[in-house]
């Protein structure tokens, strides 16, 4: 059970964060910040599905988070979820086509290793 509520966190999370970059980069930049402008930005981004989508993703990894902790200790629950950065580093390069750098690599590596380390 504990490693599936894992499993649901990380995806969801990733979910949520992927469709939510998306949305942003199709939207662009929000440079207006009066009253007005910012209403017409909200009633627009009441519209786009994958940024509906990615706060359904977000309240799901939310839930499935607070379910985790109710079984499973704090020091095990932040930590695990940290998989989050391996698996939104690689779909950054890979499918939002970003550009990852050696350095961020080797933090995805040592991310990976600390998760492996907890999961022991």
């Amino acid at each position: 059970m504990k490693w599936a509520l894992v499993a649901g966190i990380v995806a969801s999370t990733v979910a949520a964060d992927l469709l939510q970059t998306i949305e942003m980069k199709r939207h662009g930049e929000i440079d207006d910040f009066r009253p007005g402008a910012l209403g017409r930005v909200f009633a627009t981004v009441l519209r786009r599905r994958f940024l509906i989508l990615a706060v359904f993703f977000m309240a799901l990894s939310f839930f499935c988070f607070l379910r985790l902790l109710a079984i499973a200790d704090l020091s095990f629950a932040v930590p695990v979820t940290a998989a989050t950065y391996v698996v939104e580093t690689v779909l950054a390069k890979y499918v939002l086509r970003e550009q990852v750098n050696p350095k961020r690599w080797a933090g995805v590596a040592l991310v990976a290793c600390g998760v492996l380390l907890v999961a022991l």
